[in-house]
């Protein structure tokens, strides 16, 4: 039973089509698998595993009966806790939000429609709002990697239970690197759709109830395998995905290195560890050119002013005073280096006008234009992900964080932001790949990156790369 937890979801579909396992004994061997490491981890916060028996038993019958089952028939999954699920509400990381009445959010509606057994959720940071997953209703969550380190966040518990292997599959969100960031942390792979191309009704924040699509926010897969992530998307997906490509081949793809930017520091271990994996791809016939796709801090600026005002939605209102009042001095602040005040209100300025977004929104769709020239000239964009590794656990205040390079140097918290920027403001599909450990032992991931729309293709490079180097490596049993 544990030798099938090993196996990534499709090859576990393919267990339960044969009936080399049922469902009910693949549900009842995930479960002994959160039994077992979850104590440690604190990965899946809350579970419905009498309903989700229930489930998996009724599935079997199905597939004895010989009945049409779903693509997904069968699964155990969890699902992160920022998705609403029937007598599951998402509680976001805040106790205020349980005891509602909830339904299904779309994409766990969908899940479930193909078969899915759902039976537990996955922990978060309070309102999806950081690159660590702890709360005051939950605690936090360890990677199972290093026990005394972050998995990441928003999607952290999500993270951290695929590499441990209690879920084969998990669902996702990503406004500031939800996706990525965790699946670099904890060695998975992960893929933040083209904007717009997943539904994100049901997902808090915003509010329960909200019916606006929220700007920069996707909603997306994260999984063992790069197959496991078209499997999942296309359940997931608004409308067809773009029609399949003809398989990738690695020999002659036109592979643009984002590796240098002014302003974006990046961990020598890390860099080293992406400058190893393009490498690799060239000793498979890619063609490999260091490329600066964008003004980065310009993009970077723009991108903060869009999302801060969307973080200030969810704020209580007397806090949102608070910012207001506070706005003239923050920004006179700025002027007088980088101490934590100024750098909060580089990162933190919530109250941007009207005039403000329009001119950040231009600019990020400046930059979106410049990037369809990009994509003409390469097939794809290789990044890294976060400047660092995962890191030490931290609940200090925002401010007073900082991140700690192995050669010794700190750079501010939100330099978390920079990498992930360019994907997010210009709403392009970014599949997170397990590029390799570094020298310390830790996992790192890089972004592909593909243009508007090419979710498709950027998913059959990352199947192509996974096919001929391999991606997820289970962490040392001892971890966890």
């Amino acid at each position: 039973m544990t030798d099938i937890l090993s196996l990534d979801a499709t090859a576990q579909l393919l267990a339960l089509e044969t009936k080399r396992i049922s469902a009910a004994e693949l549900l009842e061997a995930s479960v002994a698998r959160f039994d077992a490491v979850n104590p440690r981890l604190n990965a899946v916060v809350t579970t419905d595993l009498e309903r989700a028996r229930r489930r998996a038993r009724a599935i079997d019958d199905q597939r004895i009966a010989g009945d049409h089952l779903g693509a997904l028939a069968g699964l155990p999954m969890t699902i992160k806790d920022t998705f609403d699920v029937g007598d599951m509400p998402a509680s976001a990381g805040l106790k205020g939000l349980l005891g509602r009445t909830a339904r299904d959010a779309v994409v766990v509606a969908r899940a479930r429609a193909e078969g899915a057994v759902i039976w537990g959720k996955t922990n978060v940071p309070v309102m999806a709002g950081d690159w660590q997953s702890y709360n005051d209703l939950y605690g936090a969550t360890s990677n199972p990697w290093d026990l005394t380190r972050t998995p990441g966040g928003s999607s952290g518990g999500a993270a951290a239970a695929l590499a441990s292997g209690i879920t084969a599959l998990e669902i996702g969100s990503d406004i500031g690197g939800s996706l990525r960031v965790p699946a670099s942390f904890c060695g998975v792979f992960s893929h933040k759709p083209t904007w717009g191309l997943v539904s994100q009704r049901g997902h808090i924040p915003p509010r329960p109830g909200t019916a606006a699509e929220r700007d920069l926010n996707v909603v997306g897969p994260m999984a063992r395998s790069a197959r496991d992530l078209r499997l999942l998307l296309s359940v997931l997906e608004e409308g067809p995905l773009a029609a399949k490509a003809p398989p990738a081949e690695l020999k002659d793809l036109r592979v643009g290195l984002w590796l240098e930017e002014p302003g974006f520091p990046l961990d020598p271990e890390v860099r080293a560890l992406v400058e190893a994996f393009a490498q690799k791809l060239a000793g498979r016939g890619c063609a490999i050119e260091l490329v600066r796709p964008v003004d980065g801090p310009a993009l970077l600026a723009a991108y903060r002013r869009l999302l801060a005002p969307l973080i200030a939605e969810d704020l209580p209102a007397s806090a949102r005073r608070q910012i207001q009042r506070a706005r003239g001095l923050a920004r006179l602040a700025q002027h007088f280096g980088e101490g934590p005040r100024a750098w909060a209100s580089q990162i933190f300025d919530y109250t941007a006008t009207h005039a403000e977004w329009l001119a950040a929104d231009e600019a990020r769709a400046q930059s979106a234009q410049h990037l369809r020239g990009v994509f003409e000239r390469h097939d794809v964009l290789i990044a890294p992900i976060a400047p660092v590794a995962a890191f030490p656990h931290d609940h200090a205040p925002f401010a007073k964080r900082k991140l700690r390079l192995s050669d010794g140097g700190t750079i501010p918290y939100g330099s978390m932001l920079n990498w992930i920027s360019m994907a997010t403001a210009c709403g392009l599909p970014a599949t997170a790949y397990p590029a390799g450990l570094s020298a310390a032992g830790l996992p790192v991931g890089v972004q592909i990156i593909g243009p508007r729309g090419g979710d498709a293709r950027v998913l059959d490079v990352a199947q192509a790369i996974d096919e001929a180097l391999g991606g997820f490596i289970p962490p040392p049993a001892p971890k966890i």
